[in-house]
């Protein structure tokens, strides 16, 4: 599974033109599913998600994690992070999970995040978004749990 982390000031998803989802200052991460993803990397990237540090201590030092410093986290779904670039000048989305098993991973991640952490927002998982945010630095992290099977 693939994160996709940005600090950000504000951050929104609209769906034909209306906004599904929204956070003030925290976290956007876009989220990406691989074929052979479990719950097991949903886990560990909600948990690198929430720890991670990237907010600034009292010296100025990214040493603080959102769940530290507080703060929304906005999920949204972007099966385009698992293709496979390395060749040609067309992606291949054959790493990604198929549509129904990205969904239900995404669901899961949502929900466990919910649990752990408030606010959290979402994206639409198969709709066309337009994702708006401030980028705070720029501050971006590629993070990523490696799927246990390829398929």
């Amino acid at each position: 599974m693939i994160g996709l982390l940005q600090r950000v000031t504000e951050a929104r998803v609209e769906v034909g033109g209306e906004t599904v989802g929204a956070i003030d200052a925290g976290l956007l991460a876009l989220i990406g599913v691989e074929r052979g993803d479990a719950e097991i990397q949903a886990d560990r990237l909600l948990e690198r998600l929430l720890g991670y540090r990237v907010f600034a201590d009292a010296d100025g030092k990214m040493n603080r994690s959102l769940r530290e410093a507080g703060g929304g986290l906005l999920l949204v779904p972007q099966f385009t992070l698992a293709a496979d670039t390395r060749k040609g000048m067309r992606p291949s989305f054959t790493p990604a999970a198929p549509p129904v098993e990205g969904e239900r991973l995404f669901g899961y991640l949502v929900e466990r995040a919910r649990y752990q952490h408030a606010p959290v927002a979402t994206g639409r998982f198969g709709a066309h978004m337009r994702v708006g945010l401030s980028n705070d630095g720029p501050v971006t992290f590629w993070l990523r749990t490696p799927p246990t099977t390829v398929a």
